[in-house]
């Protein structure tokens, strides 16, 4: 603890004018002197404590008090949630205390947003953990969970004073949980932001580059914009409507992530650039009604790409969002963008479930949003998984897209995009679920495995003599079939692992050998297992006989690229420099043929040069390398973070690593001959294999090729775009063994 300067007494007092300012001008004095009384506890209750960018900590719940009250727009009792949220946890005063001076609203609230360690399984990961208890609060107050993404938005924008380490964890865990949770509830600018943030702390690079990519190509592009606006401008006034327009670029989040998705480079990305049409709806007309009419005004001006409408004015998103979105034809040959809204809308689009909720003030009809928040506690009862567990089946099924589905009967079922027919019979009941052999998808019948789509009409066919089998779980996407086939397994795995455990250290006592790591290690790898549950598992089944761990045991071990690496952990200024001075061990990745301590992750297949860090299995006490980009690698550093090791490359020139490009262009004599004299002479890389093929004067090629670096890489595709004919060179991120 330490005494406040002057100075930081000042900065105290300004900020929290700043936010007192900018409260409505119709609040009462009793909501005034309330939150006045709030700021004053948090000052006292925080005194001289810092945070670790040296500022008095004060200012963060402030901040989060401004940021709950303009950028999210809620009212009294939430400004003084967000100045209370961190006192309980960080100082000497108790729920008691808070009630006693705020109420018990409050108390509630401030419980839901205090974190809480070990309240669920002692083994699963503190952050799962406290988002589990963090949403447990949701059906009881949602203001929980919009101060508690307040205080997030506030974290990360103050993230540059934490170490490196930290910043990649946090970046992960708001992108992986927070950032979805703010789109789930409609808050667009602040669910952005995060998106943003996140991508600038994992991969600065890559943000700076693009930023001033989409800088630039604001400038070449708002030429084209206007050109597109002013026709239609004068068509809008000439109707009498009341509005702005204006063109928004996209936000750099959504540029990486498009290019990430559909494997392009930044040059390929088209609607950089956008439209937005907000108008002032017209007095006793519909503004479903009025959207369209801006549309149809559109398209007597500019010629419309039918197959990208987008109609959420007719139903809204399940955050309420509700547009208009249309692509046309521009000057100048470009496809632009154009999201047609009503101020309500956009209100809504913006600030999300608060303005909803303003919104909605004495209408009793069931929103979207509404809906949403009803399944979201009906699912928080029914599960009964570990919190890393439920903290997937959640994300999955809560935050995805939806479609809607029909039963016989014609009732509509709203269903998380990518369920299948098994998904759809345990939504209409858990029997019939369990019960379920086949379903007829608009009269056609078809497996249980069959991919719904949006307007499917749905019937289940079902058998009393039919039982949940285990490979269903490979075709189930919703949170409750997954559920309900586990528990199914749970106790029969359970008999299973019992029975595996007593067979397998009956065996190895025989064999005189110990219950020791680099038995099981090897046992994992011949059974390609990964923990000692699953191998159990497979004994207590009778699987495989048990002579065979006779024989595997004396087996040799088997040769693997990653016997030709060590890691050594250290601790210097230079590490402290490079991930920050939190005591915590970094991790060098080196040639040394000595090493066989951890391996490359399959899923990502990290090359030296790329950002990678490196995750800790308890059970085999292996480290696994993954690439900061990698979205398994994002999953274990929001959930996990305490196994999580920073590491980095040393040197990597004993090492070759397999990468695979793509290639198309225009087929051409000698073309081959070129493509193979680049690679091999003039780059000096070995390759693994190829194969081209050519249609039609069009040639595809996939190229399997051994690299040190990434520099390699990017030296290839730099060189080979320029071969004539060459269209488009890429790297495949992950390459699957045929």
């Amino acid at each position: 603890m330490f005494d406040l300067t002057q100075e930081e007494n000042s900065k105290i007092k300004e900020a929290c004018s700043n936010l007192l300012s900018g409260l409505p001008k119709n609040l009462s004095r009793v909501d005034k002197d309330l939150i006045n009384k709030a700021f004053e506890f948090a000052v006292k209750a925080h005194g001289g404590e810092k945070r670790k960018s040296g500022e008095p900590y004060v200012l963060h719940p402030i901040a989060v008090a401004e940021i709950v009250s303009r950028e999210i727009g809620l009212g009294t009792r939430s400004i003084v949630c967000a100045l209370l949220h961190d006192v309980v946890e960080d100082t000497e005063y108790t729920l008691d205390d808070i009630e006693r001076e705020f109420g018990p609203k409050v108390r509630l609230i401030i419980d839901g947003l205090t974190k809480i360690t070990g309240v669920f399984d002692t083994n699963s990961s503190l952050q799962a953990s406290t988002f589990r208890k963090l949403l447990l609060t949701l059906a009881d107050d949602i203001r929980v969970i919009l101060i508690k993404l307040a205080d997030r938005l506030h974290n990360m924008r103050t993230l540059q004073a934490l170490p490196r380490k930290k910043q990649i964890k946090i970046a992960s865990e708001t992108i992986y949980i927070y950032a979805p949770l703010a789109h789930r509830l409609g808050l667009y600018i602040i669910k952005t932001e995060l998106e943003d943030l996140s991508l600038k702390y994992k991969n600065p690079e890559v943000y700076m580059d693009l930023a001033n990519k989409i800088n630039h190509s604001e400038k070449i592009s708002s030429h084209f914009i206007n050109k597109f606006i002013e026709p239609v401008r004068l068509k809008l006034e000439e109707e009498k409507f009341r509005f702005e327009i204006y063109g928004r670029p996209k936000t750099i989040y959504s540029v990486w992530h498009k290019m990430q998705e559909k494997s392009v480079p930044f040059e390929q990305v088209y609607d950089i650039l956008a439209v937005r049409i907000i108008f002032k709806p017209k007095p006793r007309i519909p503004e479903i009604t009025q959207c369209w009419h801006i549309y149809s005004i559109l398209t007597q001006l500019y010629k419309a790409k039918t197959d990208r409408l987008r109609d959420w004015v007719s139903r809204p998103k399940a955050n309420g969002y509700e547009a208009l979105h249309a692509t046309f034809m521009g000057p100048h040959g470009k496809w632009i963008e154009v999201q047609i809204r009503s101020e309500r809308m956009q209100d809504i689009a913006e600030h999300g479930f608060a303005a909803h909720w303003k919104y909605k003030s004495g209408d009793s009809r069931e929103s979207e949003i509404d809906r949403w928040l009803k399944k979201v506690s009906d699912m928080l009862q029914s599960l009964e998984s570990g919190d890393f567990e439920f903290l997937e089946d959640f994300k999955l099924n809560l935050f995805d897209a939806e479609m809607v589905v029909f039963t016989p009967k014609g009732k509509e079922v709203i269903m998380p995009s990518g369920s299948s027919a098994l998904d759809f019979a345990y939504e209409i009941h858990t029997e019939v679920g369990k019960k379920a052999i086949g379903a007829k998808i608009n009269h056609k019948l078809v497996p249980l495995s069959t991919l719904l789509k949006t307007g499917d009409q749905i019937e289940i066919l079902t058998s009393d003599i039919q039982n949940p089998q285990l490979e269903q779980l490979e075709y189930v996407k919703t949170a409750k079939a997954k559920s309900s086939i586990k528990d199914s397994f749970k106790e029969q795995r359970r008999l299973e692992i019992q029975l595996g455990q007593k067979r397998i250290e009956e065996q190895l006592k025989q064999l005189n050998y110990r219950l020791q790591t680099s038995v099981f290690r090897k046992l994992f790898d011949e059974f390609s297992v990964n923990s000692k549950e699953d191998l159990y598992q497979i004994m207590g089944r009778e699987e495989i006989p048990l002579d065979f761990i006779k024989k595997t045991l004396k087996k040799r071990s088997r040769s693997k690229t990653m016997r030709f690496w060590d890691l050594q952990f250290f601790s210097s200024k230079k590490n402290e420099q490079q991930y920050g001075s939190d005591n915590s061990s970094s991790l060098i990745i080196q040639d040394n043929p000595e090493g066989t301590e951890f391996r490359l992750a399959k899923c990502c297949e990290p090359i030296p040069g790329e950002e990678v860090i490196g995750y800790r299995n308890d059970e085999t006490s292996e480290i696994i390398i993954h690439k900061t980009t990698c979205h398994i690698a994002n999953k274990l550093i929001s959930s996990q973070g305490d196994h999580i090791v920073p590491a980095k490359w040393t040197t990597h020139k004993r090492v070759a690593y397999l990468a695979r490009l793509t290639m198309s262009g225009i087929d051409r004599i000698g073309l081959v001959n070129d493509i193979t004299n680049i690679i091999s002479k003039e780059l000096s890389v070995n390759i693994r294999s190829m194969n081209i093929e050519s249609r039609d004067g069009i040639f595809e090629g996939l190229f399997d090729l051994y690299v040190h670096h990434t520099e390699d890489i990017n030296n290839l595709v730099l060189n080979l775009s320029k071969v004539k004919g060459v269209d488009s060179v890429k790297r495949v991120e992950k390459i699957e063994d045929n």
